[in-house]
């Protein structure tokens, strides 16, 4: 009886159906060897020699395939059809032999299959093959360029830009992208232009709308009413002369579908259409796939199998009726580079299934099934038939032309199920219907108006758009780019707000760092160059350790060009490099640099953990600080009144505003000082709301059952109410104000309910208990918080990313990011107890 060894229980227990009693069917739970986070797992010097270890989470899991390997003496490695599967494969293979696990005569091969359907399965059964050693070694050389890259970039961040937290071959390009994109729109300065429409009436009375193109006998670009009083001319010109229709022209349209999805498609497709992230996007395409619902979710390829393209048109068939059908099957061709990420399209398993059959409970997974399911019907669907009409109104001489243009949907076609979104709203006038024109009929003249616009910065990446930029500039791949857009979240380099990544000033340093001291390896040409190398090894056609020979010999030599730098030599470059950016020109021609407070010294970019501010180069005398991406002209600096005989003042600072309470002095050092809560402009700061906030913590009153006070404030994770030791998260800020007792005790209750009273005396329980931590002892747990779960290993306690459930996580996972915390400076890791003599 065969040994089966794939992903996941979700995957083993869908193939283990299909497979049935002739078959042991056991998962791997992922890689199940990977690098040690230390110096040394990756020798240059030794031919890039890689000292993998084994996960003490995966222990169990390989000992359990050997053990079943004992009464069955033959393996089938199913693991995922890319790269990465591949990968867990070899890795697997090799443990097991280091274990003797495989015998001289245990037969090895390695199955694919790109659905996780009976009929897939059961044919891949019969096509075993081994294990891709070009593919093997595509994978070990994106994994040694990863960890040289990691490990010795990471640090020279750390001694020169303090706050930093690392640094990655494709990760920091696609930072890069974002804070570039940042950049122009800092730069973009908004420039007026004006457009003019009238609203005519036809012979029959019927209204519509056409817009000035033509005056004086000159064509109109976009932008060239550049003011009111050229527009109140373009208007006065329309309004004392007739219109007559000029033509009318009626063309028919076609509107082809979209092709069907592959992964970044659909990664952007999910977040235009739901707002879902990379990764939320492919964990649900993930369990999709698992339970057998969809094709595989990492491809680069369109093309569809030629019986799913007849299921599909079968399934048109019978839902829409023959007129949706196509003559014949439409076909899309793989435009991937890499044949190897070139799997079969993403859709359904069987296209009968729509998303009511399918009863899925998960909502991420319904939606994005339904987006599937329509996708695939919709890309072969008869187009939809439109008519687009252009008519021309004018005036006798010829000195004013204006145009109406309308259209109208002749037959649905795949509309009917399906239309793509757009990245960004895009105002189309095309969709309205004109009334029936005439040539050489006169138009009634109703209403003539000029309208402001003015011209609009370039929009934020969301993560769809910023995907679809890194895949046309050939950075990262498909199994890629849900991690990179995370991780440089995660690192807070950059912060998604209503759907748009910005970055940090944490990110910009580093950018800017990176871009004056390691040009090469965050240029967009060279990331896709290497790239293409990695995709020449993947098809057998490069060595895998002559490209990291290739890259070492230069990375090293920039490495080490750099660690003799000081800081200051270094933050001196910043500075010039972020002046324009930093140091705008003033209106008034004064010098931008001069410090507003003292009036004498010059500001400089200084660093700190949060990643950096600008300072007044006459420190301490001198205390003025404002954060890089704050107003260059300090206004929002200012006393808003008194208060007790106390001055209360709005200032700026490394973190952004706050308000304070008199000043600080020899007696006083530190002042009442507290930040504005999110949302809270410091244009709106009046000494109203400055006292409400210094006046925080408030005080609602006794506890009704012990007395103690209840009180209402603000922390770093947001506002909250108080009891004892129980803290209750609220979700607006300005409730911190008014609320009163029923309202928190409610809260207080919530909490309480959900188990998150501190102080009773129990010790709180694991959700996880993980076990001992494999290098430095004693014991690791997932436990729940007041600010949701998070890692303990004795006095360091690691958030967990929101995305990541307590129940999937592993020691490897748990060991980097108590090391993250470590690394950022929370509390040193405490000792582990000695044993007993």
């Amino acid at each position: 009886m065969p040994v089966v060894v794939v992903e996941s229980p979700a995957k083993a227990k869908t193939i283990n159906k299909y497979l049935g009693s002739d078959y042991t069917v056991l998962a791997s739970y992922g890689h199940v060897r990977d690098l040690p986070a230390k110096n040394g797992s990756v020798d240059p010097d030794n031919e890039f020699e890689m000292l993998w270890e084994v996960g003490v989470d995966s222990r169990k899991h390989v000992k359990a395939i050997a053990d079943a390997l004992k009464d069955d003496n033959e393996l089938i490695l199913a693991t995922d059809p890319d790269r990465e599967g591949e990968a867990i494969s070899w890795h697997l293979e090799e443990t097991l032999r280091k274990r003797r696990a495989i015998k001289k005569d245990t037969p090895v091969s390695r199955v694919v299959f790109n659905a996780i359907t009976k009929s897939a399965v059961t044919e891949a059964m019969k096509n075993p093959r081994e294990v891709d050693a070009p593919l093997v070694h595509a994978y070990l050389a994106r994994r040694a360029l990863d960890y040289l890259v990691g490990f010795n970039l990471s640090p020279v961040l750390w001694r020169k830009l303090p706050g930093a937290r690392s640094a990655g071959r494709v990760q920091s390009v696609c930072l890069r992208l974002i804070v570039e994109r940042e950049m122009e729109i800092e730069a973009f300065r908004a420039q007026e232009y004006w457009s003019v429409k009238a609203l005519l009436g036809s012979q029959r009375g019927q209204e519509f709308e056409a817009r000035l193109v033509s005056l004086a006998g000159k064509k109109l670009d976009k932008h060239d009413l550049k003011n009111e009083t050229q527009a109140d001319m373009a208007v006065q010109a329309i309004r004392s002369r007739d219109l007559t229709v000029q033509s009318v022209e009626a063309k028919p349209a076609a509107r082809n579908p979209s092709a069907p999805f592959m992964t970044s498609t659909l990664q952007q497709e999910a977040s235009r259409k739901f707002g879902m992230g990379a990764r939320q996007t492919m964990n649900a395409a993930q369990r999709l796939y698992e339970a057998g619902h969809i094709t595989y979710m990492r491809t680069d390829g369109i093309d569809m199998a030629p019986e799913a393209v007849m299921a599909t048109r079968d399934a048109i068939k019978d839902r829409y009726g023959d007129d949706y059908v196509p003559k014949s099957p439409r076909m899309y061709k793989n435009k991937a580079k890499n044949a190897q990420e070139a799997h079969e399209c993403i859709r359904p398993t069987e296209m009968k299934r729509d998303t009511a059959s399918l009863k899925l409970t998960d909502a991420d997974q319904r939606k994005l099934y339904d987006l599937i399911w329509k996708r695939t019907i919709a890309c072969q669907m008869e187009a939809a038939r439109l008519e687009r009409t252009v008519a021309e109104i004018a005036s006798a001489d010829g000195q004013v032309v204006l145009r109406a243009n309308g259209q109208v949907v002749l037959f649905d076609g795949f509309l009917r199920v399906y239309e793509e979104g757009r990245d960004d709203s895009v105002l189309d006038d095309d969709d309205k219907r004109l009334p029936q024109l005439s040539q050489g009929e006169k138009a009634e003249k109703r209403a003539v108006t000029p309208e402001q616009h003015f011209t609009q910065a370039p929009p934020r990446y969301t993560e769809a758009t910023l995907v679809k930029r890194m895949e046309e500039l050939g950075i990262g791949r498909p199994s890629t780019y849900a991690s990179i857009v995370t991780t440089i979240q995660d690192r807070d380099y950059v912060r998604k707000e209503q759907n748009r990544l910005i970055p940090e000033d944490k990110g910009r340093i580093v950018t800017i760092f990176l871009l004056n001291f390691f040009k090469r390896y965050v240029e967009y040409d060279f990331t896709a160059s290497l790239e293409d190398q990695l995709d020449n090894v993947s098809a057998g056609e490069g060595d895998y350790k002559e490209l990291l020979n290739r890259f070492w010999r230069d990375f090293s030599a920039a490495i080490t060009e750099t660690s003799d730098l000081r800081i200051s030599e270094v933050l001196d470059v910043l500075d010039a490099a972020l002046a324009p950016q930093l140091y705008p020109p003033k209106e008034d021609g004064s010098d931008p640099r001069v410090c507003p407070k003292c009036g004498v010294a010059q500001l400089h970019l200084k660093s700190s953990r949060t990643g950096g501010f600008v300072g007044c180069g006459n420190y301490p005398e001198c205390n003025f600080t404002r954060p890089i991406s704050g107003d260059a002209d300090d206004s929002a600096d200012r006393i808003l009144g008194e208060d007790q005989g106390d001055e209360i003042s709005l200032k700026s600072g490394r973190f952004g505003p706050y308000v304070q309470r008199g000043d600080a002095t020899p007696e006083n050092k530190k002042p009442p000082r507290a930040s504005l809560p999110k949302g809270w402009a410091a244009a709106d700061i009046d000494l109203e709301k400055a006292l409400m906030l210094l006046n925080l913590p408030r005080e609602i009153g006794p506890h009704p059952e012990d007395g103690q006070m209840v009180e209402a404030g603000i922390g770093r994770y947001g506002p909250f109410i108080k009891h004892g030791s129980t803290y209750a998260n609220i979700k607006e800020v300005d409730d911190v104000f008014v609320i009163g007792m029923n309202r928190a005790m409610e809260e207080l209750a919530k909490k309480a309910a959900r188990g998150g009273a501190r102080g009773s005396g129990a010790a709180a329980k694991p959700l996880k208990e993980l076990g001992e931590h494999p290098t430095e002892g004693g014991p690791v747990n997932v436990m729940e918080g007041r600010y949701g779960p998070y890692i303990k290993f004795g006095k360091v306690n690691a958030t967990l990313p929101k995305d990541v459930e307590p129940a999937d996580v592993t020691m490897d996972m748990a060991v980097q990011l108590i090391a993250e915390k470590a690394a950022k400076g929370g509390k040193k890791k405490a000792a582990p107890k000695k044993k007993a003599k």
